[in-house]
């Protein structure tokens, strides 16, 4: 898997590391995000965070909450920037209504996973996900280790 340098199409602009701790994801999306343009230039530079970040879906529209695009002083002089204002996610009608029905239903949650680069857009990679337990939290360290080792283990037979 190749590197792509920052602010080359399809590259990551921010991840939510927490959410694969702390959730197991079922079922991803693709959505486009309605931006502002000091948004996306602050984007181009990389300031933004996802950690506390949530989707809620309210009117058959989904939104992105508590994502924090930090602003910056040269592109945003004359605009007051609001660094973690409501941000419109862009999705189909069918999208949107089988999202609605997991989450209303069988104890879902959507929660954005990764903003990226696909061509000229900004894209939010979000998930249908089930809070883990405490317990699987462990296990799933316990076996990230052990793979761990594994691979130490392998690398020093083929030495």
């Amino acid at each position: 898997m190749s590197k792509k340098k920052p602010g080359t199409p399809s590259s990551t602009i921010a991840l939510n590391k927490k959410a694969k701790h702390e959730y197991h994801i079922e079922e991803r999306f693709e959505a486009g995000l309605s931006l502002l343009g000091w948004e996306v230039k602050s984007l181009r530079a990389g300031k933004a965070q996802l950690v506390d970040a949530y989707v809620l879906l309210k009117n058959g529209e989904a939104w992105l909450l508590g994502a924090h695009i930090t602003p910056l002083s040269t592109a945003s002089t004359h605009v007051i920037a609001d660094p973690t204002r409501t941000r419109k996610l862009l999705l189909h009608k069918k999208e949107i209504a089988k999202i609605i029905g997991k989450v209303n239903q069988a104890g879902f949650t959507c929660i954005p996973l990764a903003l990226y680069w696909k061509k000229n857009k900004v894209k939010c990679e979000i998930a249908l996900a089930k809070g883990k337990k405490q317990f699987d939290k462990r296990a799933t360290e316990k076996e990230r280790d052990w793979n761990r080792q594994k691979q130490r283990i392998i690398r020093e037979v083929n030495r």
